[in-house]
């Protein structure tokens, strides 16, 4: 597996209208895009920096995997999520390096990507996610 670039990195935040005006401040650029992704149970929201994006994470659901984490761990970096050519492959090849996925199939994540997850109880702790953008495959 050869990562193309960082994709994004995912923040987790309680109110994202909050977050978004930070970011815009920060950035100086706007919010692009905001998603609600009904299966993850959140509300994202992407700034674009260079050719990383960053995701703000906004659960819709205490019990969702983001609501989870905030109240586990609190605000703050959530995942990192790295572009990769054939995503199928590219599970299949960590599966057979000993790494533990949370996703054993692609799934649809936002902004139409194809997407799944390691654990990080097999990445070291950090939550990481594969993305593949099929209309540039």
């Amino acid at each position: 597996m050869k990562p193309t670039h960082i994709e994004h990195i995912g923040i987790a935040v309680k109110q994202l209208d909050e977050a978004i005006s930070y970011y815009e401040k920060l950035l100086g650029t706007k919010c692009y895009a905001i998603e609600e992704v009904k299966d993850q149970r959140v509300r994202t929201a992407f700034f674009k920096v260079g050719q990383t994006k960053i995701e703000l994470l906004e659960s819709t659901d205490p019990e969702g995997p983001v609501g989870k984490f905030i109240e586990k761990k609190g605000e703050g970096i959530h995942h990192i999520a790295f572009a990769v050519n054939g995503l199928e492959d590219a599970l299949a090849e960590a599966k057979n390096e000993g790494i533990k996925l949370i996703d054993e199939q692609p799934r649809k994540g936002a902004e139409g990507l194809h997407i799944a997850f390691l654990h990080p109880k097999s990445t070291f702790g950090v939550l990481t996610e594969l993305c593949e953008d099929k209309n540039k495959s």
